[in-house]
């Protein structure tokens, strides 16, 4: 990874992660720790498509199911007592919407290409939803 790929993914975790992560911690209702792994994230010579692609791929998908979990109170508590953490990477390298995610041990990985099949959002967003629900 070249200088311009880490100066773009440090300048995407201090500027624009802060208010991912709490739009997190809203929408799952409680502070759950998050983990980036911006290294494996970073592509060669893509710098220039973090700030569409990251949101799309990874933390709005997030988001948005998160709250489609907690509509309600027992959504609430069963994402409360069964989330521990979340871990976010690609080291899986699939691009695949379906396959985004896993959970086990209280962890949710969401770990996909970042520069994939962006526009899947809804898509991402249905399958994390979806793992959860069955899980939780």
């Amino acid at each position: 990874m070249g200088l311009a790929e880490r100066r773009a993914a440090k300048e995407f975790e201090t500027k624009r992660f802060p208010q991912f992560k709490k739009d997190i911690d809203e929408a799952a209702g409680f502070e759950v720790p998050v983990t980036v792994a911006w290294d494996t994230l970073t592509l060669e010579g893509e710098s220039h498509l973090y700030d569409e692609c990251w949101p799309k791929v990874y933390f709005v998908p997030l988001i948005e199911a998160l709250k489609g979990i907690t509509i309600d109170d027992m959504g609430k508590e069963a994402l409360k007592s069964s989330l521990k953490k979340i871990e976010i990477q690609n080291r899986a390298d699939t691009g695949n919407a379906s396959r985004i995610a896993s959970f086990e041990n209280g962890t949710l990985l969401l770990d996909n290409n970042p520069h994939t099949n962006v526009d899947e959002v809804t898509e991402r967003t249905k399958a994390i939803q979806s793992l959860l629900e069955s899980k939780l």
